[in-house]
Parts: C-alpha cells; sequence; structure tokens
C-alpha cells in the first residue's frame, strides 16, 4: 500500500495512492480512520486494506490536488543517521565512524510535501539531504538481524534540512538540525510489501531548481537499515510511529565549491526509486 495523510473540508484524512489517483479512504467507509500516524500505532493496516479492496479501484483526487500533511504529525522519536555514505563522508572532516553516528529532530521540525521550507533569516547556509525514512510499526527493543524487519511500519522521503553554521557551533548537531519546518517528510508512506527487504538497492536523488546535485542507491549506505535498528535498539526501545531516517549521499551544498545554499524561491526534490517524490519551495523568514 502506498498511504498518504491529508486534510479536506478541514478535516484530517487518510488516502491510498494508485496509478490512477488517490482513494479517499472516508468516501468508501464513513468509519474509516482519519489519522495515519494512529492507524500505524494501532495496527491497523488490514482495516486499511478491507476498505480499500471495497473501494475497488476507484479514485477520488489526483495527488496534485490534496493538501497533504506529514504521514505521522506526532512521532515520539526521530532518530538521524549521519555519516552514512562513503562519498558523503569525503565531503567534510570526518572519517568513517565504527557505529552509526546518532542525532535526533524533534517534530517541530517536520514540513509536509509542497509546504514551504523555511529558511531562517539569522544564517544563509540551510542545506539539502535527501534521505530515506524508515517509519517503526511495533514497540520494539532488543531488536536482531533476523527480526529487524518485522517491525517495520513502511518508508518515506526524507530532506534532512541543515543550517550547517548552527550545527557547527559545537560538537553536538540538534542545533542546526532541529530549526522549525526545515524537514520535510512524505508524501506517501509505502509498505515494506511494496519495496526490495530493507528497501535497499533503490535509487535516491535530490534535486534543486530541476538540477540533480545528489544521486546515489541505498545499498550505499555503510550502516544498512537492518543494522541500524538492532544498533539503536541496544539503547533504546522504539515505539510505533517512531521515524528513523538514514543518512544521505554526496552532493550537499556544504561539500561544494562554493557552497551550495537552498535560497527564498527554491525548490527542492528528493525522489526514492519506488517510494515516491517529495517536493518543496523554499521560503526565506
Amino acid at each position: 500500500m502506498r498511504l498518504l495523510a491529508f486534510v479536506k473540508d478541514h478535516q484530517p484524512r487518510i488516502g491510498a495512492l494508485t496509478d490512477a489517483g488517490v482513494i479517499d479512504l472516508s468516501l468508501v467507509d464513513a468509519a474509516a480512520p482519519t489519522d495515519l500516524g494512529a492507524v500505524i500505532k494501532a495496527g491497523q493496516f488490514a482495516d486499511i486494506a478491507d476498505i480499500l479492496a471495497a473501494a475497488d479501484g476507484t479514485v477520488h483526487y489526483q495527488l496534485d490536488e490534496l493538501d497533504l500533511q506529514v504521514p505521522i504529525t506526532t512521532p515520539g522519536k526521530i532518530l538521524c543517521l549521519g555519516l552514512n555514505y562513503m562519498d558523503h563522508i569525503a565531503e567534510g572532516p570526518f572519517e568513517k565512524q565504527p557505529f552509526p553516528a546518532i542525532f535526533m529532530r524533534s517534530p517541530t521540525s517536520l514540513v509536509a510535501a509542497h509546504k514551504p521550507i523555511l529558511a531562517p533569516r539569522m544564517s544563509n547556509t540551510m542545506d539539502y539531504e535527501a534521505e530515506l525514512a524508515v517509519i517503526i510499526g511495533q514497540k520494539c527493543k532488543h531488536l536482531t538481524a533476523d527480526n529487524a524487519l518485522d517491525v517495520i511500519a513502511g518508508y518515506s522521503c526524507f530532506n534532512d534540512g541543515s543550517v550547517r553554521e548552527y550545527q557547527r557551533h559545537t560538537i553536538q548537531w540538534t542545533m542546526g538540525k532541529n530549526f522549525d519546518q526545515t524537514g520535510p517528510f512524505g508524501p506517501v508512506l509505502v509498505t515494506p510489501d511494496e519495496l526490495p527487504p530493507a528497501a535497499d538497492g533503490l535509487k535516491i536523488e535530490c534535486r534543486l531548481n530541476g538540477q540533480t546535485v545528489q544521486s546515489s542507491t541505498t545499498d550505499m549506505m555503510i550502516f544498512k537499515v537492518v543494522e541500524t535498528l538492532v544498533y539503536i535498539t541496544e539503547a533504546m526501545t522504539l515505539d510505533a510511529g517512531d521515524i528513523v531516517v538514514m543518512g544521505t549521499p554526496s552532493g550537499v551544498g556544504h561539500g561544494r565549491k562554493p557552497p551550495l545554499w537552498m535560497q527564498d524561491g527554491d525548490v527542492v526534490e528528493v525522489e526514492i526509486e519506488k517510494i515516491g517524490l517529495l517536493c518543496n519551495p523554499v521560503k526565506a523568514i
């Protein structure tokens, strides 16, 4: 399934994206759930599948007609990997690390597809980072290589927008990674049955104003999805609705000479093969 969250007539809705368009679950069944995050937390994917079967392929909208929302509006945790592609490590002053470099983002840093990334007025160093997002579907701790994939509800696109100046104020990256409305997420959550195991081997790209600035594949990640989830759950419990963001390949703006920062009026796209396209304008504030 390819699920998305949107608002219609001031009400939250869940849609399913098909080749023909978007099916509004609430127009198929008035009792359909309307909060995709709640569906994930309750493990209601089977109910969604039953509603879609009753829709018999009838679509109600096209994707570009919708007021899209982030797939999960209130994730408990957003855990991100830094330095997870070797070619990206080579762009900066870092070396390959023996363990995943984990940092966290807050829900207030998220922004939905087609809504503006807010480039802050206090710094002109707003950077893009195309990344794969993994959405957790059940509470888990001490995962193993054998069961880590079982806890994944789906995958999505993420743009780990980073204010580099603030990221480098200290050795901790939190400030530069958590400006309000700088982390585009979505628009579609794709269930694992639609993708290769662990979303491996998928093309991932970022385009800025139509120019391809990042291009790689997810099999180039140093720490893959399974290995990352096993490592994280050695320390902390992951809950349904948590998000793990898997790092970015080379081509980011700070690694270029001269640097390429996102500016007011720019349009940035993150596209991952078989998952979808995440597009956002940039607005200076």
